[in-house]
């Protein structure tokens, strides 16, 4: 097996390979009953997460094994965190089951924060479900601080908003 590679989606990857991974990659969730939008969104739900922002893969042996979407656009109706000057955030992270536990998700969040040091962003924030501890415990140990919450319309779960600031060098 050779060393994964993280590039920008390409217009000839699938995206209902990428929308089928997503559904896989939060299955775990699904069954704690955290209804995340990655749980079942549809393809043209994925078509257009991809298309307002910067999306990343992980391609491994010549497949598609995780994914994680950069954007800078300011939500109508998010929390307050994402309409500040200067700060990005990123979702539609999520790595093949098989695949979990083995640094991809690790490679894809430190080109995400790389990607948005480039496009001169002083922090990268996230949101994600409050009563997924691991998942607040793994951006916490990659310098994520909580910020703020947000109740969306379309989940079943209130979540936190976690930021890291970006610092020149710093991954």
């Amino acid at each position: 097996m050779s060393d994964p590679i993280i590039r920008p989606i390409a217009e000839t990857d699938s995206l209902e390979h990428l929308t089928e991974l997503l559904h896989r990659a939060y299955a775990r969730l699904a069954e704690m009953g955290l209804r995340f939008f990655a749980t079942h969104q549809t393809v043209e739900q994925t078509r257009s997460r991809v298309e307002s922002g910067r999306c990343f893969v992980a391609e491994l042996d010549g497949r598609i094994v995780g994914t994680i979407c950069l954007y800078r656009r300011t939500l109508e109706h998010g929390p307050a965190w994402y309409a500040r000057d200067g700060v990005g955030y990123f979702g539609q992270f999520g790595v093949e089951p098989a695949h979990q536990g083995g640094g991809i998700g690790n490679l894809l969040l430190e080109h995400v924060e790389r990607a948005a040091r480039a496009v001169g962003l002083d922090e990268l924030a996230l949101d994600t479900a409050e009563t997924a501890t691991h998942l607040i415990e793994y951006y916490a140990r990659h310098g994520y601080r909580l910020v703020d919450g947000v109740q969306w319309k379309d989940v079943n779960y209130r979540s936190v908003v976690m930021s890291k600031t970006l610092v020149d060098g710093a991954s």
